[in-house]
């Protein structure tokens, strides 16, 4: 007699990263940095962001992006439902405080609203589907620059004194941390790209080691600061259907408004993939900048969105991709139709 084995459904993809994620926070509950430890913690979580936005821009290709521009259309609409769409859907969310939300995870709420799209997971799930890729591709890559800018922007005026203001100490915390070194990599590519490309696999592990090392610190500046108890498993159930109506109205939105703008189906997926998801790489570094001591409770609705949105979009991929096999015999039956009649 055979063994059966317990398996997750493929539908169901638990990212490892996110179990890596879920470790650290315990980590840092059980054993929070404070004292000397948290010193040493919040200047390695200090250069460890200045050295990842320095490989967002070191990787970034400019001709590719250049190049991409051809399709504006496309790309404008994934900016507009990014940076546009997502925020105001986020301060509607106001309505939910306080019987709902609380206001600390409200502005984690809105702070998710505001982050640029995902790469790899975009093209990932526009391949599965049988979508634009390139478009894709270049949707993730002109996102994550304007969110370099934008997102720092949006946070200070749309979070107020909860997302650090505009205060000229939070303008050179986003300076020295996310600009300059995002700059730096993209004026030494030249020199240094063609490394990066050959050890693309290892630095990707430094990249995800990096923001480990963020959560850690941010969530033991949380558990030393006591505002985990402003959290009941009541307050995250809500956060949880508050997300999973967010995502849902991002999906339909993405669809159907680029339907009605008249995009092709290849380029409908890659808007609504592209479209409807947020980076957790470019987010959480983020937070920990502009948020200080309040960053565990602005990353938390992000990290819990992000797992949703890998969940879902999996699902839709795949159904996506079987509608584009059911659809290609008739394609090919209509086209030979023509040409019998012809003969």
């Amino acid at each position: 007699m055979s063994r059966r084995t317990l398996k997750l459904p493929s539908w169901l993809p638990l990212d490892p990263y996110i179990l890596a994620l879920i470790g650290t926070v315990v980590l840092a509950a059980i054993l929070p940095a404070s004292g000397t430890a948290a010193d040493v913690a919040g200047g390695a979580s200090t250069g460890a962001i200045a050295f990842l936005f320095f490989l967002y821009g070191a990787r970034l290709s400019t001709a590719e992006a250049l190049d991409g521009l051809k399709h504006w259309r496309l790309h404008l609409t994934v900016l507009i439902c990014t940076f546009v769409a997502f925020p105001l859907l986020g301060l509607a969310g106001r309505g939910l405080v306080p019987h709902v939300l609380t206001p600390q995870l409200h502005s984690g709420f809105l702070f998710l609203c505001l982050v640029p799209s995902t790469i790899q997971s975009s093209i990932a799930f526009t391949s599965i589907a049988r979508g634009n890729v390139p478009a894709a591709i270049c949707a993730g890559s002109f996102s994550s620059i304007a969110g370099i800018f934008l997102t720092p922007l949006l946070a200070a005026a749309l979070l107020g004194n909860n997302g650090g203001g505009l205060s000229a100490d939070a303008l050179l915390r986003i300076g020295v941390q996310l600009l300059l070194p995002f700059v730096a990599g993209q004026l030494l590519r030249r020199w240094i790209g063609g490394f990066i490309t050959r050890h693309k696999k290892v630095l990707g592990h430094v990249d995800r080691g990096s923001i480990l090392l963020v959560v850690y610190t941010a969530f033991s500046e949380g558990m030393v600061a006591g505002i985990w108890h402003q959290v009941t498993p009541a307050r995250l159930g809500a956060l949880l259907g508050a997300e999973a109506l967010l995502l849902a109205l991002m999906l339909t939105l993405t669809w159907y408004g680029a339907k009605r703008l008249g995009f092709d189906r290849e380029d409908r997926i890659a808007i609504q993939f592209a479209g409807s998801k947020k980076s957790l790489a470019s987010g959480l570094p983020m937070a920990s900048v502009l948020f200080g001591a309040q960053a565990s409770l602005a990353v938390l609705p992000l990290m819990l969105f992000h797992q949703m949105q890998l969940m879902v979009c999996a699902v839709i991929a795949k159904r996506r991709s079987r509608d584009a096999e059911q659809e290609s015999p008739a394609s090919a039956a209509v086209s030979r139709e023509p040409a019998a009649a012809v003969g």
